[in-house]
């Protein structure tokens, strides 16, 4: 039952992160744009880490691609342009696969495994998705100069999102069901 509720909130994370972008502009905080959905998209990462723990990594990658699949059918129902579809499809395969890959590896605490592989996930999340769909090479919404805090500024709430998740974790009661593989 765990599994499934787990997995669920992980989809609706997604799911949610590209509604919100889509119907609000981006928060700015000095010179920084941080799309609003940035938010959720640094708890997908945590969410995605607990999945892994539940169903382990070969599940968790089919895990990985519902929602790489319902993340590109969002962004698209949602009207964005063909360049943010690809973006976002592209950028999850490649920041998920990060964080799955280096979680799998680590042989620390939950926490610490959370914090790393995520902070790697939402650098590889903020840099593609802003290049691939946001600056000059994609959909040209941001010019070349701004494409700078557009990416910093999402790495820094995924980087927050990160340590709030860790510090959560480390302070849960551990459980006796996890799968390591």
């Amino acid at each position: 039952m765990m599994k499934t509720v787990l997995i669920c909130l992980y989809l609706l994370a997604i799911a949610l992160a590209n509604v919100i972008t889509a119907n609000n502009d981006p928060v700015m905080w000095g010179k920084l744009i941080i799309p609003a959905g940035s938010f959720l998209i640094g708890a997908t990462f945590i969410l995605r880490d607990l999945v892994q723990n539940a169903v382990g990594r070969k599940n968790t990658y089919m895990a990985i691609g519902a929602a790489m699949v319902l993340s590109a059918a969002s962004s698209y129902a949602l009207g964005d342009t063909l360049w943010i579809t690809v973006a976002s499809a592209a950028t999850f395969l490649c920041s998920e696969t990060a964080d799955t890959e280096i979680y799998t590896r680590l042989k620390l605490p939950m926490s610490l495994k959370v914090l790393y592989s995520g902070v790697v996930g939402g650098v590889f999340d903020s840099v593609i998705f802003v290049i691939i769909g946001l600056s000059p090479l994609g959909a040209g919404f941001l010019p070349w100069s701004l494409v700078g805090y557009a990416i910093a500024g999402q790495i820094i709430v995924k980087l927050a999102m990160q340590f709030v998740g860790a510090l959560i974790i480390q302070f849960l009661p551990k459980s006796k069901e996890t799968v390591h593989a």
